[in-house]
């Protein structure tokens, strides 16, 4: 692979000829390595051979030696070019996509310390430049230049591009030479809000959520109102639909490789690019009737559902629609999907009652339970809009259920929680259930008992007064049975929450609190942050292919009439409605101390680990994700304190500050006047702004992300959809849920051709990239500053020692939360992982 690249970049050595009298030792030897795609280069490396001349130029930059004439930039040397690597030396270790190449530049002492250096790319092909090192540099020894960047042919940038050591520097103390380079490039970086952006392009830049409908289905544009906010996305500066300006134009369904991220935020060339946009490509062609008319037949039956994982997808005979071919990639005919973690050792124990609350503490979505502190549960509706919408459980429904206490002393004592999705759905159930769909408000009250365990109560299902919303809630109540009619009712109410519960993980939980929050950061971040910076250093690879993802996910994920309408309960209105959570986001509570104390289920307490006492002891996502949090912080707090001696440091940080302001206004533009906004003037509060933002877009993401196969690959488990209401006595369905509740359940859940979409869904997003970065892990050469990167040895240290007490915890078997009757071990914070659909691992960043 080698001998076919080579020619590519070097065009032979371009023909140079070292001079005689210029000595090997008025040389400088650079090794550069870079990567490009295999198919590009077995396909056209025929035609590089015949190329020649110097096609990649380099130039070093004097970090300290500034030229007078030139506004004191760094002056540069002569033009140096790619070469063979000799292999008679020794060379770097290399991945099987990268190639070294040798470089000599003239020794200048005019350039003295090389701090940055351009590159110019007469070739008419881009390629990926990973790194730089020069050895034996006068007085200074070996110099990095960690680059990760793509270079296009020189036609596409106004000015060659710039690398910069991994030396870190803040505004003010940047050596004067090398500040006019570090200015412009953040110019380049934030360009100038004009025109559509192109593949090339290296610009961020902010826009509204106006690009998910189209002309026959319109939707609402979010942000930049307070009617309807919500965080900014990337600038693609596509033109506006005639028929809604305020809309932008979508890209056709057969251009989304297309679609734009600044090019060295899309996905790395390790990672299955194409299988993952074709694959959710396919499902954005699978929803409509085609699909429905392949597979016309419900699941009538758990054993039914079980065939998915024994016996595979059976696809018709013959001949398919075009549009339907692309199901051959995904539900091969007889392909079995992987058995979910959930019903490896147990088919049925998914059903019990305590499964159903354990979720709650370990499952997919353990961020919403609350303890109980009033009762009955108030409403914080509006009254004058929606009525009386407390709850209507009363001390008759669970009080016999408290094992001899009174509510007041299962209150006073901690024992009482809360899944309460009644208020975030009640605003909107009069519109939703004009569609197809049919779901309730709920609220689930449980207990929690000697062994640590929880159990539910009573679960209250609401729907919007038939007169209007002003009369308040028709709701019922159900409590726990096992068997007969009344155990069919009590199971069938739990599979309502159940809907309830993944639509509000999948829009809010996971796509709004980690996916759509953390983009703002990433924007102005690459904006306003210089690479030398050292809070660039500290957040970068906690972005790596967020910005690609997220563009993905808008144009076949979120989009009107796309996967997420077609799979999750609130259909058109599902981004709407995460607009309206949005408006009660608040970024420190975040930070998972305050989250937990937010939600009523841990309390400061200096005695206890991390200074906090949690109300569940065996809260497996609380109790792990605490020593997580810890564990970021301290290293944060390492790191900062290294550049920081003083509050004044940050406050004189320019670049800092800039960057705080725009994530304010701008980027969460939206909440700019939210006083809970830290002021960004002390060190204390950079620490607490660092952590909450690794925490985000790692721990966070992944308890919320990778536990979705597991948990949800199994339907019955967790619903997405329902598509009728509790049926009434007396009526027909009432009779069949009497005679045979499988069928019932199977005709109120989910349909078999949706479930199958969703089914796919969740394995491609539960899947890690072989190539993933997790938590603990970094690039070599990223910094060259010794003390950081020892505090960073000592993070990766902390972080397995976590791993090890997580697995500790888990074979544990008073900890009944740790793995439940389903006998699934909770995972989802254990740091590493290997590729594939594994149930654990925390990514540095949102990737999926």
């Amino acid at each position: 692979m080698s001998e076919n690249m080579i020619p590519v970049i070097t065009g032979e050595n371009g023909g140079k000829k070292l001079k005689s009298e210029i000595s090997h030792s008025s040389k400088v030897q650079g090794t550069v390595i870079v990567q490009t795609k295999k198919n590009v280069l077995n396909s056209l490396h025929e035609l590089f051979d015949k190329l020649t001349g110097k096609k990649v130029s380099l130039q070093l930059i004097s970090a300290f030696n500034g030229d007078p004439e030139d506004g004191h930039r760094g002056k540069t040397g002569s033009p140096a070019y790619l070469e063979k690597c000799n292999t008679a030396l020794p060379a770097a270790p290399v991945k099987e996509d990268e190639v070294q190449f040798q470089i000599s530049f003239d020794w200048e002492e005019q350039i003295g310390v090389p701090g940055a250096f351009t590159i110019r790319n007469d070739h008419h092909g881009e390629f990926f430049l990973k790194s730089l090192t020069l050895e034996h540099v006068p007085d200074h020894g070996s110099i990095h230049f960690d680059c990760h960047s793509w270079v296009y042919p020189a036609k596409f940038y106004q000015k060659d591009r710039v690398f910069f050591s991994n030396k870190t520097y803040l505004p003010y103390n940047t050596p004067v030479p090398l500040r006019k380079y570090r200015e412009e490039e953040l110019e380049n970086l934030r360009g100038d809000g004009k025109g559509e952006l192109q593949e090339a392009d290296r610009i961020y830049d902010y826009a509204y959520y106006n690009d998910l409908g189209d002309p026959k289905h319109v939707r609402p544009v979010l942000g930049g109102s307070l009617h309807r906010p919500y965080p900014r996305r990337v600038r693609t500066g596509r033109g506006p639909l005639d028929s809604a300006p305020c809309n932008e134009r979508r890209l056709p369904l057969h251009k989304s490789l297309s679609i734009y991220v600044p090019r060295d935020e899309r996905f790395s060339l390790s990672k299955n690019e194409d299988f993952l946009v074709s694959s959710f490509k396919a499902l954005a062609q699978l929803i409509g009737p085609e699909l429905k008319s392949l597979f016309d037949k419900e699941f009538d039956s758990y054993k039914d559902v079980l065939t998915l994982y024994k016996e595979g997808v059976k696809l018709p005979d013959g001949p398919l629609h075009a549009s339907l071919e692309m199901l051959n990639m995904i539900f091969e005919s007889g392909r079995k999907f992987p058995t979910p973690q959930l019903i490896q050792a147990d088919e049925s124990a998914w059903s019990t009652d305590e499964e159903f609350a354990r979720e709650m503490l370990a499952g997919v979505n353990p961020v919403s339970i609350r303890r109980l502190e009033e009762f009955p549960p108030k409403s914080k509706l509006n009254h004058e809009q929606f009525g009386d919408q407390n709850s209507s459980i009363t001390k008759e429904h669970i009080e016999n259920k408290l094992h001899g206490m009174s509510i007041e002393e299962a209150i006073d004592k901690n024992k009482l929680f809360v899944l309460d999705y009644h208020d975030v759905l009640m605003p909107y159930l009069r519109l939703i259930n004009e569609t197809s769909t049919k779901v309730y408000a709920s609220r689930t009250l449980l207990f929690l008992k000697e062994d640590g365990t929880l159990k539910p109560l009573a679960i209250e299902l609401s729907l919007p007064h038939p007169e209007g919303d002003q009369f308040g809630a028709v709701s019922n109540v159900y409590t726990p049975a096992e068997h007969g009619i009344e155990g069919s009712i009590w199971k069938l109410a739990k599979a309502y929450v159940a809907v309830n519960d993944s639509g509000f993980h999948q829009l809010i939980s996971h796509w709004l609190r980690t996916h759509a929050v953390i983009e703002p950061f990433v924007i102005a971040t690459n904006r306003q942050l210089s690479v030398l910076h050292p809070v660039y250093k500290l957040l970068h690879p906690h972005f790596r292919d967020t910005l690609h993802i997220n563009a993905i996910g808008r144009q076949m994920f979120l989009n009107a009439e796309g996967v997420l309408e077609a799979t999750v309960f609130p259909g058109k209105y599902s981004m709407e409605m995460s607009s309206a959570v949005y408006k009660d986001w608040n970024f420190t509570d975040q930070a998972l101390p305050e989250d937990l104390k937010k939600r009523g289920v841990a309390v400061e307490d200096e005695n206890s680990p991390n200074g906090l006492r949690l109300m569940i002891e065996d809260y497996p996502f609380a109790v792990d994700g605490l020593e997580i949090w810890s564990a970021i912080k301290i290293w944060v707090k390492q790191y900062c304190s290294f550049y920081y001696k003083t509050n004044d440091m940050v406050r004189q940080d320019s670049e800092l500050q800039t960057w705080w302001k725009e994530i304010q206004e701008k980027g969460h533009g939206d909440k700019k006047d939210e006083p809970w906004w830290p002021r960004m003037q002390t060190c204390d509060e950079l620490i607490e702004t660092c952590t909450i933002t690794i925490w985000i877009a790692s721990a966070l993401h992944a308890a919320l992300n990778f536990g979705q196969y597991p948990y949800t690959g199994y339907v019955p488990n967790r619903p997405a959809i329902s598509r009728r209401l509790m049926p009434e006595k007396g009526s027909a369905e009432y009779k069949e849920l009497e005679s045979n509740f499988e069928e019932a359940l199977f005709k109120t859940i989910t349909a078999k051709p949706v479930a199958l979409v969703g089914i796919s869904v969740v394995e491609i997003l539960s899947t890690h990239s072989p190539e993933e970065e997790y938590l603990g892990q970094r690039t070599p050469g990223w910094t060259s500053d010794a003390e950081p990167l020892e505090a960073f040895k000592k993070f990766q240290e902390t972080v397995e020692g976590i791993g090890e007490r997580i697995l500790d915890r888990n074979r544990d078997t008073r900890l009944k939360n740790r793995t439940g009757p389903v006998q699934v071990p909770y995972t989802l914070l254990f740091p590493a992982s290997e590729g594939g659909l594994t149930g654990k691992g925390i990514p540095n960043s949102i990737s999926i």
